[in-house]
């Protein structure tokens, strides 16, 4: 991951790795155990609020430790900060719930989306900063959103695909075309059949998309009679984050390596 991030990084002038330390400290050191709201400023004046939750055995110098990255939905936009612990992870957390990761929940700004560029561009620069930051294990980093942060998974996810262990959009929208991107890596998809705000069939042509093009990481779940809030089950599920703590990069590495020597055969074959 940090070969990724560097190069993926190289591009951007407003960073966090480029700016004065001052301008890199967090509002308020988190101790292990607590959710807490923190702030990074680039040089360039924009400013990324989110909150970060540090697990309660956490240790500077001692084991490293998986990273999620969750991405809000439009309604948590508006507001302050705490605002953004109204659903999914930093929920539980904010309710005295623990969890095993370092949880990073930025606010995107209410005149923006996270599907833009801009904001794919803040969220590489807040993922850099934390990695210089926290003892994270860069193997384990894992990409998470509902609604609008679905779409914004989509997007981060098929941009940054080595980045990342694993992919979970909740209720979102990605780009059918991005498929071949997305082929490798490992994704669980949820959506409500009864869905007005983001129809469920934005996740089903993601889903048909990805397998059509050889991918077998992709699970989906489909949650009948659910309408928009289907993010309440996923991220109540047992499941998820036993599925989630099996995914690793480097083992997606030498899967994608071993399938798509396998598409060569088969392509050889029918030669």
């Amino acid at each position: 991951m940090r070969n990724i991030l560097a190069t993926a990084l190289a591009s951007v002038v407003a960073v966090a790795a480029n700016l004065p330390a001052s301008h890199r400290q967090p509002v308020q050191d988190p101790a292990p155990g607590t959710q807490v709201e923190q702030s990074l400023t680039t040089s360039s004046g924009d400013r990324i609020d989110y909150l970060l939750y540090l697990p309660k055995n956490y240790t500077a110098a001692g084991k490293k430790v998986p990273l999620m990255l969750f991405l809000h939905g439009r309604g948590e936009s508006n507001g302050p900060l705490s605002v953004v612990a109204k659903w999914g992870p930093p929920r539980r957390l904010a309710a005295g719930e623990q969890m095993k990761y370092i949880v990073v929940s930025p606010q995107c700004p209410p005149e923006s989306f996270w599907s833009k560029d801009v904001q794919q561009t803040q969220l590489l620069a807040l993922l850099e900063h934390i990695r210089k930051a926290y003892n994270l294990d860069d193997d384990r980093v894992y990409l998470t959103g509902l609604s609008m942060g679905g779409y914004g998974t989509w997007q981060l996810a098929a941009n940054h695909p080595g980045m990342f262990a694993a992919a979970a959009p909740i209720c979102g929208r990605g780009n059918p075309a991005d498929a071949t991107k997305l082929r490798d890596l490992p994704i669980w998809a949820w959506h409500g059949t009864m869905d007005t705000v983001v129809p469920f069939n934005r996740s089903v042509e993601m889903v048909d998309a990805i397998k059509a093009v050889g991918g077998n990481q992709i699970r989906f779940t489909a949650l009948e009679h659910v309408g928009h809030a289907s993010w309440q089950a996923a991220y109540q599920s047992a499941d998820f984050y036993r599925w989630l703590d099996q995914q690793r990069a480097s083992t997606n590495k030498v899967a994608a390596k071993k399938a798509s020597a396998a598409r060569k055969r088969k392509r050889d074959k029918k030669e």
